[in-house]
């Protein structure tokens, strides 16, 4: 895919002679004395994968709240035919011992979708419609059982401590293709469990964090100039771009600060090509409505999804959707009803997007993953409790397009979909996935920090390798 934004560092400078931001940027450098280190790489250049990749981008669809995999993903007939019965559960939500619970059947019915049959729940008709581009994992196992530890685990490999997101992760390993756009970016409403940290970069460079973009009328603020004119604009930004330029000089190699200069460089560049990306006035009706959206919207999850189409034709490496914030989410501890109107919000958009992306010949390069931060208990307490809990032990999740093999469903819980049956998928081992398709090895991307490298994965993770085309 041709790049359609590819200006020089040197033709940034230039032009721009110093960023977006430069007044807050000079008041930073006014303060800043640090000691010289080491000449340091431009930490946003693109960079050669460690092996042909199969994937270019990612578009990673996160559904905040813990999405029950017996409801929507994973058919148990079993579960069905045996509501209602007893059974022992032991060392429940990590209590030791043995706890008597009641089987809770799925509360819709699930049907098979495309020539490959895979059982979708009515909860996601239109999902149902593309499942022969779809490899649904039905064995993904998490290590905690509570909203921010989960999805902490979900997004950075840890579940304790935070560290860089995979997002970030992705940056760094691959740099940019396009150094007027961010190389992550999180299109997102609120802030799910573990907030900001869920696309932060910790101890990576700061250019690798993820840009947060709020739908609506201004999705990224402060992006237009406050010059009145552009003459004026450049002959500001020269002045600031040579006081930048004589402080770095007298600072050789501080790769932090040549690092949070070419942030600013990377944010005029926005300035000039993020009113265009996110302008839909030119995308045709039948676009527009296979999202469900309206010409003007801003928000809503069909918008987010198409631009999300929009930022990895501009070469964006990995762009986050976050459906909802850390309240009015899929944690339908009461009721499991209100998965209706969270499955519906997203339902048509994402059938949208893997349609899309495959009609402009883009699905081929561009991996898709819709995950959670855990699934939901096949059983309840109550026997005729309408919600359900929390529930790591095994949930399912999917992946499409870039590499993944479609129409396939990989592993399996056990009959009532408490724990693992067959091919059990850790989220180390799924972030190595994501990350092998990209063409990166999960055991190289390393990052030293504190006297260890660290990377994505931890110590543990396996590529899964049956799912890939």
């Amino acid at each position: 895919m041709k790049n359609l934004f590819t200006p020089t560092r040197r033709e940034l400078l230039s032009a721009a002679a110093g960023g977006f931001g430069a007044i807050a940027l000079r008041g930073i450098l006014a303060e800043e004395a640090p000691p010289a280190k080491a000449p340091a790489a431009d930490p946003l250049a693109a960079r050669q994968s460690h092996f042909v990749p199969r994937a270019k981008s990612v578009i990673f669809l996160y559904m905040t709240g813990g999405v029950s995999h017996v409801d929507t993903f994973d058919h148990k007939p079993k579960l069905a035919a045996d509501h209602g019965k007893s059974i022992t559960v032991d060392n429940w939500q990590g209590k030791l011992g043995k706890f008597t619970r009641f089987l809770k059947g799925p509360g819709w019915k699930f049907a098979p979708g495309g020539t490959c049959g895979t059982q979708v729940s009515d909860l996601f008709p239109n999902v149902r419609t593309v499942v022969d581009d779809l490899c649904v994992i039905r064995s993904l196992e998490s290590n905690h059982t509570n909203h921010y530890e989960g999805t902490l685990g979900m997004h950075t490999g840890s579940w304790s401590f935070a560290r860089p997101s995979i997002g970030a992760w992705v940056s760094y390993g691959l740099g940019t293709e396009n150094r007027n756009l961010p190389s992550f970016m999180v299109i997102a409403p609120k802030a799910p469990y573990a907030g900001t940290q869920t696309w932060g970069c910790d101890f990576l460079p700061g250019c690798h964090q993820g840009t947060h973009i709020v739908p609506g009328p201004v999705p990224i603020a402060n992006v237009s100039r406050r010059s009145p004119t552009d003459e004026l604009q450049k002959l500001e930004l020269a002045r600031i771009a040579a006081a930048n330029k004589k402080h770095l000089e007298e600072r050789p190699g501080d790769a932090a600060l040549e690092a949070r200069i070419r942030a600013m460089e990377t944010a005029f560049g926005m300035q000039q090509a993020a009113p265009e990306a996110f302008d839909l006035s030119k995308e045709t009706e039948a676009t527009l409505r296979l999202y469900g959206l309206a010409r003007g919207q801003t928000n809503g999850f069909g918008w987010q999804c198409l631009q999300a189409r929009r930022m990895v034709e501009r070469g964006v490496r990995f762009v986050e959707l976050i459906d909802v914030g850390s309240s009015g989410n899929w944690d339908s501890h009461g009721n499991m009803q209100e998965h209706v109107a969270l499955a519906k919000n997203v339902d048509q958009p994402i059938a949208a997007l893997i349609t899309d992306l495959k009609q402009r010949g883009l699905l081929d390069e561009t991996l898709v993953v819709w995950t959670t931060e855990f699934g939901r208990t096949p059983y309840h307490e109550q026997a005729a409790h309408a919600g359900r809990e929390h529930h790591h032990q095994v949930f399912s999740s999917w992946l499409a397009g870039g590499g993944i093999k479609g129409g396939l469903v990989h592993g399996s819980s056990d009959d009532y979909g408490i724990g693992p049956g067959e091919d059990s998928v850790h989220v180390h081992d799924f972030h190595a996935t994501i990350l092998h398709l990209l063409g990166l090895d999960h055991e190289r991307l390393t990052y030293r920090h504190a006297g260890r490298d660290y990377r994505l994965t931890d110590v543990a993770g396996e590529v899964v390798g049956e799912i890939l085309a």
